[in-house]
């Protein structure tokens, strides 16, 4: 079967408690229609680059999907209907990652030094 990567845009009004039955339902869709969630993330409240609807912000969420090229369409076809969502996007890729995805990992790094340290700054002094 195909395997696709799925991004979808909620508005920014909706609570995270509501995107989460939203993303049991999209998955619903897929799994009703023969395919499968591989993966699932939510990304969070994210700002938006530019404005949709109104709305500057957006809870982005990321499925990895396994199924018939007719379950995606008919994922989209759902999520065009729903007002809740502003935007998606579905890629077929060669593989799917089981790993987070990079905009996880960036979040969850702890390597980071803190904002105030400004490293080799203070020795070219």
């Amino acid at each position: 079967m195909p395997l696709y990567e799925h991004v979808f845009i909620a508005r920014q009004d909706i609570s995270p408690a509501q995107v989460e039955g939203l993303t049991e339902t999209l998955a619903k869709i897929v799994t009703d229609n023969g395919g499968k969630i591989e993966k699932s993330e939510y990304w969070g409240l994210r700002s938006l680059q530019y404005k949709i609807a109104k709305n500057r912000k957006g809870h982005y969420s990321l499925f990895n999907i396994e199924a018939p090229a007719g379950a995606v369409q008919e994922l989209e076809r759902q999520e065009r209907i729903n007002e809740d969502v502003l935007r998606a996007m579905t890629i077929r890729v060669e593989e799917l990652n089981p790993e987070p995805s990079p905009v996880l990992s960036r979040r969850d790094r702890s390597d980071r030094n803190d904002r105030n340290d400004r490293g080799d700054r203070d020795k070219r002094r």
